[in-house]
């Protein structure tokens, strides 16, 4: 999609399709659904519909320097997410949005990093 519009459109695009989200989420009245053969709480499907615009925001805007910077809120979800499956939060000081880049493969770890992290550094990327 992101080659078919410029970041103009692109952008009009993505906010108005996170306000129609946002929307049915809150008007939403039940507790579980079933997706892709599963059945969730419908808060946790939110959330991970979040954590995945919020990784799909970082892909669309790192070549457009003048995007918004993403919402801290949603990348300390992301971090969550990504302790979560870790189990542990690494300790090498990262920002958000450098765990987020880096535990979704976006960056690679550097051997320094890896030496760090020991044996979870080859769990990297924790999704992507």
């Amino acid at each position: 999609m992101a080659s078919a519009f410029s970041p103009a459109e692109l952008t009009w695009e993505w906010t108005e399709t996170a306000e129609a989200a946002r929307r049915a989420a809150r008007a939403c009245p039940h507790q579980v659904l079933t997706t892709q053969g599963h059945v969730l709480r419908t808060a946790d499907f939110i959330g991970t519909l979040a954590v995945e615009a919020a990784v799909h925001y970082l892909d669309l805007t790192v070549e457009i320097p003048a995007a918004a910077a993403p919402d801290p809120i949603s990348l300390g979800l992301v971090r969550r997410v990504l302790d979560g499956l870790l189990g542990e939060s690494p300790t090498d000081g990262w920002d958000d949005l450098t765990y987020v880049l880096k535990g979704t493969g976006r960056l690679t770890l550097t051997e320094t990093e890896r030496a760090r992290l020991g044996p979870a550094a080859d769990r990297f990327p924790l999704f992507g």
